[in-house]
């Protein structure tokens, strides 16, 4: 895709805001955000194709209001009309990647979706819904898709090593991130509330079926509990919860605590990321590719390759 790059240069003065309020913050997020319902519905529609042998016209029953009948058939035409082509556009925007990967021998590492990752979790300045809603594997394989188009559109660029040392100097603190909880809470309006909950969940109730059916608070019953990444830095979060859950290792579930707003809530930690400090050598390929993208005259994205590839689908729109 010739058309998109520029020539080899060489940049001495990275753009004068800072990344870690730019690129390193947003990016990542705005990447994830941009296929969040793609990859949450891929998986469903899957789920509601039917069983070989089950003719797709199924007048099975999903649901029944007042005597009106909703077949599996109405179901999965609503699917793909609300999500299908969004879906299928995900997927091949992730084959055309791969592609462009093979193509211009770009190689992406699980050492630098890691680093990818751990820098996404510690740039969140609120709960951040995008990381709660994706599985692990399809935020690597999301974080993976944007490694090769940021690598394709930057593999002509040069970045003079004295900017990458000066941006790593005055940013180390970017670099050494702490220890982050992905924690679910179930949030009740009284102490007693929330101790027959906990009794329910001693009882083998489980954790997210429990916050959807009687937490009050909305946001996160909605996600079974989930608030996402935890970090102490983060002035949003009650410091009672950050407090609990520090206390706690993944899979274990608090004791009742009292939460600011006068509420009572249990916490769970679903997950603990340790923290970490990478050095300038571990994230100099990073800085690199981060100034470049700087330098870009326009944003690109996946579509801009199809017809590279000569990539075409069911909508038969031709993608520019």
């Amino acid at each position: 895709m010739s058309s998109t790059r520029k020539p080899r240069h060489n940049s001495t003065t990275p753009n004068p805001t800072p990344l870690s309020q730019r690129r390193l913050k947003t990016k990542p997020v705005l990447a994830v955000l941009a296929i969040l319902l793609l990859g949450n519905v891929l998986w469903f529609i899957t789920w509601l194709i039917p069983n070989k042998g089950e003719e797709v016209g199924s007048d099975e029953q999903v649901a029944v209001i007042d005597g009106d009948v909703i077949t599996r058939q109405q179901w999965m035409v609503a699917m793909e009309d609300r999500y299908g082509k969004e879906t299928l556009q995900n997927l091949v925007n992730e084959s055309v990647m791969e592609k462009s990967a093979e193509k211009f021998k770009i190689k992406v590492t699980d050492k630098e979706i890691d680093l990818e990752l751990a820098l996404m979790r510690s740039a969140q300045d609120k709960i951040d819904t995008a990381m709660q809603n994706l599985s692990d594997e399809q935020l690597r394989q999301t974080l993976r898709s944007q490694l090769i188009l940021d690598k394709v559109l930057t593999k002509d660029l040069v970045i003079e090593e004295a900017s990458i040392e000066k941006y790593y100097e005055e940013n180390k603190a970017l670099y050494n991130i702490e220890t982050s909880y992905r924690t679910s809470i179930i949030e009740v309006d009284s102490k007693k509330g929330a101790e027959e909950a906990l009794s329910e969940l001693k009882n083998s109730s489980d954790f997210s079926v429990l916050a959807r059916e009687i937490s009050i608070d909305s946001a996160s019953a909605s996600l079974g509990g989930d608030i996402g990444f935890i970090t102490e830095k983060q002035g949003n979060v009650d410091p009672a919860i950050m407090k609990a859950a520090k206390g706690l290792s993944a899979g274990e579930v608090s004791k009742v605590i009292k939460l600011d707003n006068g509420h009572f809530a249990i916490v769970q930690v679903q997950e603990v990321a340790k923290g970490q400090s990478f050095t300038y050598d571990d994230v100099k390929e990073h800085i690199e590719r981060e100034l470049a993208l700087e330098q870009l005259p326009q944003h690109v994205t996946p579509e801009s390759f199809w017809s590279e590839f000569k990539a075409t689908w069911y909508y038969g729109e031709e993608k520019k």
